[in-house]
């Protein structure tokens, strides 16, 4: 179930990726996979209980996880086998499959400040999301340690809120970032158009990292540095975890994805 405008999912790769690492796994085991986009969070927890009542699932996948996210206590109270896409800590003992969101946001930030970097920005997606918090908590945390200065701006994944949050991160501050880091690559791609607006280059001016890579950041011009992660395996992995947690209702498992790497392309110096 995806919470998300339909313009958004239909701008962002990621979730195609992962619905492709689902149904390399799903398919052959005999199960199809139902992806339904809802407007808010009390649809899809209605959706849950309607398909709870109808018996029309044998398990699910919860995506977009907030601290303390109350779908959690829902799809146990349903007795509906389930899996978080997310930190352990969101999950209350589900079997999940997670990404270090703060430790990637370090290490983009370490990976920038070798470069010289002394004022980042960050565009991140929805602050509802814990992994946006773990990814803003990392990006603050080694700024602190190695006294970088950061300039935040919130988005919502698409093309146009990159844009808009680009704009606000290049008037934050006197001194203007000279690398901005995107949660995903939509967003990323938004702020190059906003980049070249202020009449600045990428790379000699800002350099740019995008969250995801995809073949969009490797289209860009320039093409895009990246946190490059293996989403259709994180798919994969979320399908095996999903037939185990309806094997075995009580799993209580962490399934840890691959880990990420900086592709490093024209987009930074």
């Amino acid at each position: 179930m995806l919470a998300r405008a339909s313009q958004v999912l239909g701008e962002e790769p990621y979730y195609h990726e992962f619905l492709e690492g689902l149904e390399r796994v799903l398919t052959p085991a005999g199960l199809s996979v139902l992806v339904k986009v809802v407007t808010d969070r009390a649809a899809e927890n209605a959706t849950y209980e309607q398909w709870s009542a109808q018996r029309r699932v044998g398990g699910v996948i919860l995506v977009d996880l907030s601290p303390d996210d109350d779908r959690v206590a829902l799809v146990r109270e349903l007795g509906i086998p389930a899996v978080v896409i997310g930190d352990p800590s969101t999950a209350s003992g589900l079997p999940t499959v997670w990404t270090d969101d703060a430790g990637f946001a370090r290490e983009a930030a370490r990976f920038l400040a070798g470069r010289g970097h002394t004022v980042l920005g960050h565009v991140c997606g929805p602050l509802v999301f814990a992994h946006t918090q773990l990814r803003r908590g990392g990006f603050e945390a080694e700024a602190a340690d190695r006294g970088l200065t950061l300039i935040t701006a919130e988005g919502d994944y698409s093309q146009e809120s990159g844009r808009a949050a680009t704009a606000q991160v290049l008037a934050a501050s006197p001194v203007r970032p000279t690398a901005i880091v995107y949660d995903n690559d939509v967003m990323a791609l938004g702020g190059l158009e906003t980049i070249k607006e202020h009449d600045l280059v990428v790379p000699a001016d800002v350099s740019v990292v995008a969250w995801d890579d995809s073949a969009q950041c490797q289209l860009a011009v320039p093409a895009l540095s990246a946190m490059s992660h293996d989403v259709g395996r994180i798919g994969e992995l979320a399908a095996g975890a999903v037939l185990d947690a309806m094997r075995e209702a009580s799993a209580d498992a962490v399934y840890e994805a691959p880990k990420a790497h900086i592709v490093v392309r024209d987009s930074t110096r």
